[in-house]
Parts: C-alpha cells; sequence; structure tokens
C-alpha cells in the first residue's frame, strides 16, 4: 500500500508542478510581452494590453496601472498550484527519502547516520536554507537585484549541494537541494507575493494609493522562481540519471547545470521583450556539453579501486550464508551494479550503487533487501532470472544482519 501511496502522491506532485511551472512561464511571458495600448485603454486605466488566438478564440489581456474602476465579483487568484506542489512533494519526500532512509538517503559510505539523525539533517538544510534566503531578501541585499540574484543562484546554490552530498546518497542530496529550491519558490508565493497581492486588492477595493514596493517585492520573488525552474526540473528526474548524482563531485555537477540551465532560461526571458541574444543558447548548449564531457570522461582510479575492492573482498573471510549472497550478487547484480558494468544497457552503477567487494554489499544491505526480496522489482525485468529461493536467501542473510 505503501508503493500505491507514492504512485498516487507523486502523480499528484507532478501534476501540480505542471500546474505552478506553467503558470510561471505564462506570466512571466505575458508581462514581458505586453504592449502599449490605445488612447482609450490609457484613459481607462489600462498600462499595457496583448491579444492572443488559442482554442479557436481570441482573447484581449489587459493590465491596468492601478486597478479597475469596480472590483470584480471573480478575481482569480494563483497560489494553490504553489501550495499544493509543494504540499505534496514533502509528503513525497516523508514517504520515499525519510520512510526508506535506510534505502535511499543515507549511504555509509558518505557518511554514516541513523535514520533519525538523516531526517532532521534534511529538514534542517531545507528550512535553514529558507531563513537564510529570507533574511538575505529583507537585508540591503535586494535593492540591488542582479547582484542579489547571481549571490542567491550561486552562493545558496553551492552551499547546499555541497552540505547534501557530504551529507547524503547522491540520490538523496540531489533530491534535498530540489526541495530546497521549492521550498523557497513555495515561500516566495506565501511569504511575499500572496501579502503583496492582498495589499494592492484592499487598496483598490478602499480606493487607497498603492504602495509601488508591494509590486516591486513581488515582481522580485516570482523573477527569482522563474529562474529556479529550470534546475529545479533537472533535479525532478536526475534519479533517472546516476551519472549525474553518482559523480565524486556530484554537488559540482548540480552546481554546474543549475547555473548554465538558468542562464538558458535568461535567453527565454530577454526573448519575451523582444531582445534576441542567441549567444546565450550557444554558451549555454556549450556549458552543458562541457558538463557532460566532464561527467562521461573515465576516472583514472576507477580500476585501481575495483581491484583495491576485490582484494580487501578476498582477505575478509565470509561465512557460507555470506559467501552465497556474495555468489547471487555477482551473477544477478554486479552486471550492472559494477564500477566497470558488463551489461549491455546500463554503462554506469544505476543510483551509483556497486557490489564489487563484500564491503559494499554489507554496507547496501537495506536496498538489497528491499528491491530483491521484498518489491522485487530487481535485478530489472528480472533479465538474469534470480529465482524466488534466491531473493529469500537475500531475505534471511538480511534477517541475521538486523538482529547482530
Amino acid at each position: 500500500m505503501l508503493d500505491w501511496l507514492s504512485l498516487f502522491v507523486r502523480w499528484f506532485h507532478v501534476i501540480a508542478g505542471v500546474a505552478w511551472i506553467g503558470a510561471s512561464f505564462y506570466f512571466i511571458w505575458l508581462d514581458n510581452n505586453l504592449r502599449t495600448p490605445p488612447d482609450w485603454k490609457k484613459q481607462k486605466g489600462i498600462k499595457g494590453d496583448l491579444w492572443a488566438v488559442h482554442g479557436g478564440g481570441f482573447y484581449e489581456v489587459a493590465k491596468y496601472n492601478y486597478g479597475p474602476e469596480t472590483m470584480p465579483e471573480t478575481l482569480h487568484w494563483f497560489k494553490w498550484e504553489a501550495y499544493s506542489t509543494w504540499l505534496s512533494g514533502m509528503l513525497l519526500l516523508g514517504i520515499v527519502y525519510y520512510h526508506g532512509a535506510a534505502v535511499y538517503l543515507i549511504d555509509n559510505q558518505v557518511m554514516a547516520m541513523s535514520a533519525n539523525e538523516a531526517i532532521w539533517r534534511g529538514l534542517g538544510l531545507i528550512f535553514g536554507a529558507l531563513l537564510i534566503y529570507e533574511a538575505a531578501c529583507r537585508s540591503a541585499l535586494a535593492r540591488f537585484p542582479t547582484l542579489f540574484g547571481l549571490a542567491l543562484l550561486v552562493v545558496l546554490l553551492t552551499l547546499t549541494a555541497y552540505l547534501a552530498a557530504h551529507w547524503f546518497s547522491g540520490r538523496g542530496a540531489f533530491i534535498h537541494v530540489g526541495a530546497v529550491i521549492g521550498t523557497i519558490m513555495a515561500g516566495n508565493v506565501f511569504f511575499k507575493i500572496m501579502p503583496a497581492q492582498r495589499q494592492m486588492v484592499h487598496a483598490v477595493a478602499n480606493k487607497l494609493p498603492i504602495d509601488p514596493a508591494w509590486g516591486a517585492a513581488a515582481k522580485l520573488r516570482s523573477v527569482h522562481n522563474n529562474y529556479f525552474t529550470l534546475p529545479l526540473l533537472f533535479i525532478m528526474i536526475s534519479n533517472h540519471y546516476p551519472m549525474t548524482y553518482q559523480h565524486p563531485d556530484n554537488w559540482l555537477v548540480l552546481v554546474a547545470i543549475g547555473i548554465v540551465s538558468a542562464w538558458i532560461r535568461h535567453y527565454f526571458n530577454l526573448k519575451h521583450l523582444g531582445i534576441s541574444r542567441p549567444s546565450i543558447l550557444i554558451t549555454g548548449a556549450l556549458g552543458m556539453l562541457i558538463i557532460a564531457y566532464w561527467v562521461a570522461k573515465p576516472l583514472p582510479s576507477v580500476e585501481q579501486n575495483l581491484q583495491t575492492n576485490m582484494e580487501s573482498a578476498a582477505i575478509a573471510p565470509l561465512s557460507e550464508l555470506e559467501t552465497h549472497v556474495m555468489t547471487i550478487m555477482q551473477t544477478h547484480c554486479a552486471n550492472c551494479h559494477s564500477a566497470q558494468p558488463s551489461d549491455d544497457i546500463f554503462v554506469v552503477a544505476p543510483m551509483g550503487l556497486m557490489f564489487d567487494s563484500w564491503q559494499q554489499i554489507e554496507s547496501r544491505a537495506a536496498i538489497i533487501h528491499q528491491r530483491a526480496a521484498v518489491s522485487k522489482d530487481m535485478p530489472l525485468m528480472n533479465k538474469t532470472n534470480m529465482t524466488e529461493a534466491e531473493r529469500q536467501v537475500i531475505a534471511t542473510w538480511f534477517q541475521q544482519l538486523s538482529q547482530h
């Protein structure tokens, strides 16, 4: 039932995220494509307008300098897209990475810790980054939007990526940086964008002056959210591409992709303003190619580490049960999960898991048991024909290991 809950929450999270990011893209595009209206519209207080055709009809959009003469009965607010995305994302984080901390979050080769410690570190990273961001937004640094944006993207992203990568598994680190970004984005809606809009609506409804600072602060947060979208979307799909999060310098990989993807987003924002800068796309594409080459470049120490792992496995005496498990893993799993996979599809170890030595196998006992003996979705499509008896051997071994 937990798997079904995870499925439905993930499905809802993706739907809500599409609605939220789609709305973000649309309103940035809309704001950047407004044109100077004719005089008769200016007299009605309209600041900019836009005509569009879609779904077999024409649409006229107008943005008021102050507000409509009479507040409409129905006023659409865009907030639940953000709130539902964040709430479902945090629920999914709890189901997958916190409930299954021993499987997906903790990597003893990175840092040995209990499940409770890992959870508290994860929550501390997420909400600690939010507090730092909010404090920075309310400081004098926010008066310099460009400098502030660069500092936010580079410094905060680098710091959170570095800490996460040195605390958690590669996959767990990436998803926590994504949770930090998503929390900041939802916080922008909750703490600044919505309050500013409520102040504006109240002022217009009561014929009071509008403070320009309300809109300026909300716009700054909206722009931040807009540049965060592409890095966040990458993180959402990154668990399918272990060559990124299993790299020895995975935090640098994440920072590099985040910066380059935000730079590419800048091209489209300028394009909406009628400014064409193809050099941004060219340099962005080159940046991605450089990252891909760097990540794909073989590490010179792989063969040496593999030999060391094999030697260490030979030194430590194994029990009869452990020897049986070792044979099962080498027969059914090490063709993919190895420093040098022999599988015809996977050229890097999925999820960064390598089972070349007994030490590696024993340190990842929880995830081996979960995937091979409980959910039984590994080996992938059971292409190596692992038997039920072999799965039971793994279950027995893990049960004995857990009792020690």
